[in-house]
This record gives structure tokens, sequence and C-alpha cells, in this order.
């Protein structure tokens, strides 16, 4: 499957976006479509995630109160709404998909990415 994410731009402090990821192709209801992002001169983070099969949502702790995830399967696309975005939200995000993801800690991860869209940066400043 490919993954096309769009949504990035800039922003100011406190504001929103949404960014989408749309699939080429099918994707399994027992997978799940999820974001990461890369800050600069900071590792990879796994931010959010969606089961394809019932929509159950996770998050990270950064992020959670303030990003919601949503899918439409008829769309075949996952967004995620942005809130209250702050200047460490600064990020290149990458949709992905996996089978199998955890939080831990307040910690996304994931092992078994098989596909991984291309970047939207997002800029959040005054």
């Amino acid at each position: 499957v490919q993954l096309q994410a769009s949504g990035g731009g800039s922003v100011q402090p406190g504001g929103s976006l949404r960014l989408a990821c749309t699939a080429s192709g099918r994707t399994p209801g027992g997978y799940g479509i999820g974001w990461f992002r890369q800050a600069p001169g900071k590792e990879r983070e796994g931010i959010s995630f969606i089961s394809i099969r019932d929509g159950s949502p996770y998050y990270a702790d950064s992020v959670k109160g303030r990003f919601t995830i949503s899918r439409d399967n008829a769309k075949k696309t996952v967004y995620l709404q942005m809130n209250s975005l702050q200047p460490e939200d600064t990020a290149v995000y990458y949709c992905v998909r996996a089978q199998y993801w955890r939080v831990v800690g307040g910690i996304l991860r994931s092992d078994d990415i098989d596909s991984w869209g291309q970047g939207t940066l997002v800029t959040v400043s005054s």
C-alpha cells in the first residue's frame, strides 16, 4: 500500500491543523494507521494510531488531549486533528501502517511498520 500524507503547514502557537493520510490500496482490518513525527535534531516519535477494524485510538502522552485521530474507511483516509499546537510540535509528520503497536509508559511504539508515507512539515511559530 502507498500512503499519501497532506495538510501540513505553518501555524501560530495555540492554532490548529488537520493532517490527512490516504491509502492507495486496501488496508485489512487487522492493521492500524498511525502517525510518527521527527523534529530537527530529535529521534522519531510515535504519536498516534487508530485501528482500522474498530476505530480505537491510541495516543502518546505528548499529544493526548490535544490531538484526535479518526478514520473514514470509505475514503481510505485517516485524519489527525491537531489543536493547541505548540512550538515543540514542529516536526515532519509521517503516516504509517502497521499490524502491531503499543503505548508503554506514555510512549507509542511499533516494530512492524510496513509502509511509510512521505512526510508533511508542520511548523508552529509566532
